[in-house]
């Protein structure tokens, strides 16, 4: 899959979509502008949401020594609700963000902005998506339920940090990686230290991707006055990206150690370690190969996280499996 930026056609392509994305192939043209302003074109965004909460659901078997094979019905009702809460918190970011989008050379192109879509039609379409995750939601138990109804603050929030902080990056992965407690919680009914271990990690990890996602817009962000914490590091970024890798991997290694009871295996801890250990290692290569001048550059690696966060899951996921095998031996 390309990870060039599309130029916008007669089909009113979004500027940063993935190529061939199967909303411009497939979609039926009249729905096209609604998915497109969920970001259904560009499935990075869903997959950063759902992630943290596989994470948790993960660390939370391995606490209790439930199999991967119970926990699929969550895996299946998060990743549906990731989709649309993501999809519903990005028209909320467009419909705060009009003015600022028609200014940006790669946002000036999304659907209210390029007048495909009318703000009341984008407000009627986020209640949409926000009732079906409702639906989701409660689905839950109550403290889950509460859980999620607390994450729609910082999800309300996030849009206007760019306008007073400097670090509206911290307010993303505030709201991004409520996931890691959500995920934790819909097997626990309540919380408990390696997940809050956890979030503090997908928070650092956020910190970390968005910052190069934000520098693909710098300069236009500088003519209109909107913060980032990549205008705030400049020369700097790659030392404190390097800071939100080392944070990220040591509040994940502590969530997982966490989690683990003490009869479990050594080589469900080995394993599980393995996964993040792929992760760190992934995370330098980011910074390796990643050059902040180049927009088309800092795409592409933003994307590359999807694979990172995964690594993690892949490595949780042997040592559950493994924990299943030994319980049943």
């Amino acid at each position: 899959m390309s990870e060039k930026r599309q130029t916008p056609d007669q089909t009113d392509r979004v500027a940063d979509a993935v190529n061939k994305n199967w909303v411009d192939l497939y979609a039926p043209t009249r729905f096209r502008p609604y998915l497109r302003l969920s970001r259904a074109d560009r499935p990075a965004g869903t997959w950063l949401l759902l992630i943290p909460c596989i994470w948790s659901l993960c660390l939370a078997s391995l606490s209790i020594d439930i199999g991967f094979s119970t926990n699929i019905k969550y895996v299946i009702l998060m990743s549906i609700g990731a989709f649309l809460m993501r999809g519903a918190g990005c028209t909320w970011n467009d419909i705060t963000d009009l003015k600022i989008d028609a200014s940006v050379k790669r946002t000036k192109s999304r659907p209210i902005p390029s007048g495909q879509i009318t703000v009341k039609q984008a407000l009627n379409w986020m209640l949409i998506q926000t009732l079906a995750g409702a639906i989701i939601l409660f689905s839950f138990d109550k403290f889950t339920i509460s859980l999620g109804l607390i994450a729609l603050i910082p999800v309300a929030i996030y849009p206007f940090a760019k306008r007073f902080t400097w670090w509206p990056q911290l307010f993303l992965g505030i709201a991004f990686n409520w996931g890691a407690l959500i995920g934790w919680s819909s097997l626990m009914g309540s919380l408990s230290l390696s997940p809050i271990l956890l979030y503090l990690s997908g928070i650092s990890w956020t910190l970390f991707y968005d910052t190069i996602y934000a520098h693909q817009d710098k300069e236009d962000d500088a003519l209109i006055g909107v913060k980032s914490t990549a205008r705030l590091f400049q020369s700097n970024t790659k030392k404190w990206l390097w800071f939100f890798l080392i944070i990220s991997i040591i509040f994940m290694t502590l969530a997982f150690t966490t989690a683990l009871k003490s009869e479990n295996s050594i080589f469900c801890f080995i394993i599980g370690i393995t996964g993040i250990l792929a992760f760190g290692i992934h995370l330098i290569w980011q910074l390796i190969n990643l050059d902040i001048n180049n927009a088309d550059n800092c795409l592409m690696i933003f994307r590359s996280n999807r694979n990172a966060g995964l690594l993690p899951v892949l490595g949780f996921t042997c040592a559950i499996i493994l924990q299943s095998i030994i319980l049943t031996s």
